[in-house]
């Protein structure tokens, strides 16, 4: 057919030919390796991490968690502890109001895609009521540290011996309660952001200590890191160590897996 034509003309189409060939084959390319992604804007682990929300727990003390959010400022990140109401010992619903409030004046002010938030004690489970009711569209990171995410005896105790001391926050940290069971029904960790649990077997608030540990999340008990670490859990945020382990899980990149090897280089940090 082609031996028909002028030869410039045959010329042209077999170009022609073997372009449409090549592209193709370059885009048979593209599909295996992923390369078609390189289009798209820096991806989200190399992207700078947006401002973090500190949640402080039972108590609502916000002093308890200062030192951590100026190590984070320290660091260049943009940190801000969030008061919650009644002291953080009413309802742990109003207390997720709050900080889905704050997120969003922290977005506004920053003009940040997403932030990150740090939950201590009981915190860490008003971070994941709130992500649970749509924040977590909003979170590229959400660290819990030292959380009852079963509950505590501790409350359990409270609730049964001294129930008039132990108002709805307390109640609602019992290792039983219907707020705990619906939230850890099906995925303990929604969809979204990268989820990282921090805690300490030497935990004598959150009993027992392995009631932090969240299904779905990178977990970190500060002993896996370095063995001989003594933390409790009303030490955990303002301790070096677990400071430095927050900000290695809250770095731009995904969550990372630490173990002994990094106890050193952490603790000199």
């Amino acid at each position: 057919m082609l031996a028909g034509l002028p030869t410039a003309r045959r010329r042209l189409l077999v170009l022609l030919a073997l372009v449409a060939v090549g592209a193709v084959a370059a885009l048979v390319v593209l599909r295996l390796t992923g390369a078609d992604d390189a289009a798209r804007p820096a991806a989200e682990d190399e992207a700078t991490p947006g401002p973090v929300l500190l949640v402080p727990g039972y108590g609502g003390s916000v002093g308890s968690l200062q030192t951590l959010a100026d190590r984070l400022a320290a660091g260049g990140r943009d940190a801000t502890v969030v008061p919650v109401p009644g002291d953080g010992t009413g309802d742990l619903a109003a207390s997720a109001a709050a900080l889905d409030t704050a997120v969003d004046e922290a977005l506004a002010r920053t003009g940040a895609d997403s932030v990150d938030v740090v939950g201590y004690s009981a915190g860490g489970v008003v971070a994941r009521l709130w992500a649970a009711d749509g924040g977590a569209e909003q979170a590229r990171r959400v660290l819990t540290l030292g959380s009852p995410h079963h509950g505590t005896t501790v409350a359990d105790l409270a609730a049964r011996f001294l129930a008039a001391e132990c108002p709805d926050a307390c109640q609602q940290l019992t290792t039983g309660s219907p707020l705990l069971a619906e939230l850890n029904a099906g995925d303990e960790t929604p969809a979204g952001p990268d989820w990282v649990s921090v805690w300490t077997t030497g935990d004598g608030t959150v009993t027992p200590p392995a009631s932090a540990e969240l299904a779905g999340a990178l977990n970190v008990p500060v002993q896996s890191v370095c063995a001989d670490a003594e933390v409790s859990h009303g030490q955990l945020p303002a301790d070096a160590l677990v400071q430095a382990i927050v900000l290695a899980q809250l770095a731009a990149g995904p969550p990372v897996e630490l173990g002994p090897a990094d106890c050193a280089r952490l603790r000199a940090g």
